[in-house]
């Protein structure tokens, strides 16, 4: 089984980047055993950087380089808090999401 890298791309001050950080956190923990997961967390804090990982906003989930809400790279990124219409992912999502890749 290929490696399954999760990416949680964030900025400090967006009210749910700690929440998303430390779910996907646990989820990793929970999962190593069963998974091949690879964590990876990235602090964006410039202009530059959202330039640089065509930020979708904070906090956003990859899996593999893909958002796990479908949203596409922005075209003109900035330093911008998310918004998750359905409610923040979960763990639940999380499993979801790297089921249908495995």
């Amino acid at each position: 089984m290929k490696k399954i890298k999760i990416e949680v791309q964030y900025f400090r001050g967006c009210p749910n980047s700690e929440a998303i950080n430390n779910m996907v956190k646990e989820f990793v923990d929970k999962n190593r055993e069963k998974l091949p997961l690879e964590f990876e967390e990235v602090l964006v804090e410039t202009p530059e950087e959202a330039k640089k990982y065509k930020f979708r906003g904070s906090p956003t989930i990859l899996i593999n380089g893909k958002d796990i809400e479908g949203m596409e790279e922005n075209e003109n990124p900035s330093l911008s808090c998310r918004y998750y219409p359905n409610g923040l992912p979960s763990e639940k999502d999380l499993e979801n999401f790297i089921s249908a890749l495995v």
